[in-house]
């Protein structure tokens, strides 16, 4: 079945989230009608990821690539199904939410971006400050979030939904005094992949996120030879590898790979594993 592309808002777009939450907090009939659409899809996003999970899956053609298109296609479908008649949710919110005359606040988690552009579009204003401190390319900064979050489509989140704006994988070592979450990623031991459970940095917001991310590069010695590398994306991506910022032993290609599709404007997702 196709699913038509879908208008959604971006979750590095704070504005939109804080503008729907101003207007619920003032009873506002469509936008109560508009958190019950969001919660509704949230939901049938959570229920078609638990029945894939239930499923055996396929072990002769499944892949991590093919992983990552059947959640985008499932993302989709939930939106296209939210965006109609939906599956009577949020019918029921909203007539709670008037009968009872609650206070409405916007849901934890945005959505996706609906497409790369989206995404290249929402964090260019940040990544363009970011490369200034870092002296690299900004599409360099924009495709390593790419390439760690599929597009901004798979990052860590809380329990709740509530995601941690974490745009670049990197994890809550002993060091940090902030916000964590707990996610499963993939690790690389001697060669071999394997999923284990990690504890990844939260932040407020993807600008919180950036500042995080520059300071961590320009701080530690370990990432030196990424600093100042312009538009050489593969060297930045090789000072990256040899400081062990990931247990990928392909992660600079990876990297370079999703930089150079950047550049082309085809949409290529690609999972990746951290070790920050």
């Amino acid at each position: 079945m196709a699913i038509a592309p879908t208008n959604t808002s971006f979750y590095a777009d704070p504005s939109s989230l804080g503008g729907l939450k101003r207007d619920a907090a003032t009873q506002s009939p469509e936008a109560i009608r508009e958190v019950a659409r969001q919660f509704e899809s949230l939901f049938t996003s959570m229920m078609l990821k638990s029945m894939r999970s239930a499923s055996m899956g396929d072990e002769l053609f499944g892949s991590d690539q093919g992983d990552m298109y059947q959640d985008m296609f499932d993302q989709q479908m939930a939106v296209q199904l939210a965006s109609g008649k939906g599956v009577g949710l949020a019918d029921m919110l909203v007539r709670q939410l008037m009968q009872g005359g609650a206070a409405v606040a916007a849901p934890p988690t945005a959505a996706a971006p609906a497409t790369h552009e989206d995404f290249v579009s929402a964090l260019r204003p940040a990544a363009t400050a970011a490369a200034r401190e870092l002296g690299v390319d900004p599409d360099t900064i924009i495709a390593h979030a790419a390439l760690e979050t599929g597009w901004g489509r798979s990052m860590p989140a809380a329990a709740n939904g509530q995601s941690s704006f974490n745009l670049f994988g990197i994890k809550a070592g002993g060091s940090w005094s902030g916000s964590a979450v707990a996610s499963r990623t993939r690790e690389f031991t001697a060669g071999r992949m394997s999923e284990v459970s990690a504890g990844f940095r939260s932040y407020d917001s993807p600008d919180q996120a950036m500042q995080d991310y520059v300071r961590l590069l320009k701080d530690n010695p370990r990432y030196a030879g990424a600093l100042g590398t312009g538009s050489d994306v593969q060297a930045f991506a090789r000072a990256l590898q040899r400081g062990g910022y990931a247990t990928d032993p392909d992660y600079a290609a990876k990297l370079t790979a999703v930089a150079a599709t950047l550049k082309s404007g085809k949409v290529l997702p690609l999972n990746t594993t951290h070790a920050v």
